[in-house]
């Protein structure tokens, strides 16, 4: 069973993370664009290495699953 945090979508906005496996051999994570629909509903998350400043998209929900991600730089 996976472990679920409960995210606001409305709060993702420069958010801090921990990837729990690396992406892209980065762990800290930075949220820097998010956009919505016209419901408010998230459509795309982009987030920044904090190192190297690489950017990517991810799905927002994905931060929910606690053996991928972790709130906060650990």
């Amino acid at each position: 069973m996976t472990a679920l945090k409960k995210i606001n979508p409305k709060k993702l906005q420069n958010s801090k993370w921990t990837a729990i496996n690396s992406i892209h051999k980065q762990k800290h994570w930075v949220i820097i664009n998010v956009q919505y629909d016209e419901e408010q509903r998230v459509v795309e998350c982009v987030i920044q290495a904090i190192i190297n400043k690489k950017e990517t998209n991810i799905n927002w929900r994905d931060l929910n699953d606690a053996t991928m991600w972790t709130q906060g730089w650990n």
